[in-house]
């Protein structure tokens, strides 16, 4: 059987069980405290969505208290119909092997009027680099952060963010080349 299948808890390995509980305690833990919407995804990965982005830093310090010491990535996504846009936090541990084989997602949004949001770089430094891209590809500032600046584009760039869904690839220029 690989180890994909869905086997009922008590058949599952020992490894397995351990994390599923680390999980869900570690879920239980983000609700009672945050009142935040928490699913088990599965045994080895969370999801927290947080709806107030004022709270992120106070939920970034508890998470990485509880040993989630490193950030994987952060990502945007736009979301023109509602008029938002989302950052989505992908974080696990290095330091603390039962949380190592673990991710936890927490989504959070700005609105389009608005796209700031608090830098995490205090309590993550490996932050540094994904919120720059962040805020070059779809103009979401990230206060607080001590280099905010473009990585990819000209520094002259103007106009709609290359990831949101409102931008169009050009024939010509800077995005793509003429044919020959």
């Amino acid at each position: 059987m690989s180890q994909f299948s869905q086997q009922p808890p008590s058949q599952q390995p020992p490894s397995q069980q351990k994390a599923e509980r680390i999980i869900d305690k570690l879920l239980a833990e983000i609700k009672s405290t945050f009142n935040l919407n928490v699913k088990a995804e599965s045994e080895r990965r969370g999801y927290v969505e947080l709806n107030d982005p004022s709270i992120l830093l106070k939920l970034g310090e508890f998470l990485k208290e509880k040993g989630l010491d490193h950030l994987k990535s952060i990502t945007g996504i736009d979301y023109p119909d509602q008029k938002k846009l989302a950052i989505v936090y992908h974080l696990s541990s290095y330091e603390n092997p039962d949380l190592a084989s673990l991710i936890l997602i927490v989504k959070t949004y700005v609105p389009y009027e608005a796209p700031e949001i608090d830098s995490v770089y205090s309590i993550w430094p490996s932050s540094w680099t994904f919120e720059r891209e962040t805020y070059e590809m779809l103009g979401i500032t990230f206060r607080g952060h001590p280099d905010l600046r473009l990585m990819f584009l000209p520094e002259d760039f103007e106009g709609v963010f290359p990831l949101r869904k409102s931008f169009k690839v050009r024939q010509e220029g800077l995005f793509i080349d003429k044919q020959a």
